[in-house]
């Protein structure tokens, strides 16, 4: 009988209890649902550590390639050492990017040339050694891809001068106009358009030669000035129903400041450091 008694009373409240552990259970769960666990603060502090570590090693290494290249005038003056010296700086800034998509919306906008190994580029800085008269000022690359997903257009420029004629370094500029398409995560294909000689500056000497500032000047002479301004020649690079001159370019690193790219087929390497825009 006690046992009878006892079965009667313990049954239903072992049922009962169980019930409660279910629903403390599903309480438990649906506070979990609502409030995450959350992250060590100590975790979080590590991540942030390592994160400073590695952008500090990152623009590290950038410093040290500037400083590489600072005394070779953009690749035209190197010795062996320097040119391998500065390949390692150049393959340890590549291994970064780890293979990532080219990002148009950081490749937009104006680079200016610090250093190259391009032949057709470094034809320019020898001319210009052979004959003093001649002066090679900035090069650019000019990227418009910032609304783009798969290309854009890109502009090289080259601001060059003749002494006593044009105005220092910015006395005329050369632009070579090109179209880009995106062919590969960091492969980008340029189909060459149009060259254009513009933005003609004269020097103050050869102003006072075509109009002295002490006689009253005439027609004829504001006219040559205003000609001389506005003075623009284009050359098409390619012509209707012809595929134009172009090439492969590789992005090899790109940051905010930072654009590294290598002409593919032995072209040559660039290094570029964002510049500020240019009004052409």
């Amino acid at each position: 009988m006690e046992l009878a008694f006892a079965s009667r009373l313990c049954f239903p409240a072992t049922k009962r209890r169980w019930q409660e552990v279910n629903q403390l259970h599903s309480n438990h769960n649906a506070l979990r649902r609502h409030y995450p666990q959350k992250i060590s603060p100590f975790l979080v502090a590590c991540t942030a550590q390592q994160e400073k570590v590695s952008e500090l090693a990152l623009e590290t290494q950038k410093h040290e390639l500037l400083s590489a290249v600072q005394d070779t005038q953009r690749g035209l003056v190197t010795n062996p050492d320097q040119r391998s010296y500065i390949e390692e700086a150049m393959v340890g800034l590549e291994g970064y990017c780890g293979g990532a998509p080219i990002d148009l919306l950081k490749l937009d906008g104006t680079w200016r040339l610090q250093y190259t190994s391009a032949p057709d580029v470094l034809v320019l800085f020898e001319t210009a050694a052979r004959f003093p008269l001649l002066q090679v000022g900035q090069i650019f690359q000019r990227f418009n891809c910032c609304d783009k997903s798969d290309g854009g257009s890109v502009d090289n420029v080259v601001q060059w001068s003749v002494t006593n004629l044009l105005e220092e370094e910015n006395g005329a500029t050369l632009l070579v106009s090109a179209k880009f398409s995106v062919v590969s995560a960091r492969n980008i294909y340029l189909q060459f358009e149009e060259i254009n000689f513009q933005n003609v500056r004269i020097s103050e000497q050869l102003q006072a030669l075509i109009a002295p500032a002490i006689l009253p000047r005439s027609f004829l002479s504001l006219q040559i000035l205003q000609f001389i301004r506005a003075f623009k020649a284009q050359i098409p690079v390619r012509s209707q129903g012809r595929r134009g001159v172009g090439g492969l370019y590789y992005l090899s690193y790109l940051d905010r400041n930072m654009l590294l790219g290598r002409a593919v087929g032995g072209g040559g390497v660039f290094i570029f450091t964002r510049a500020q825009p240019l009004d052409l």
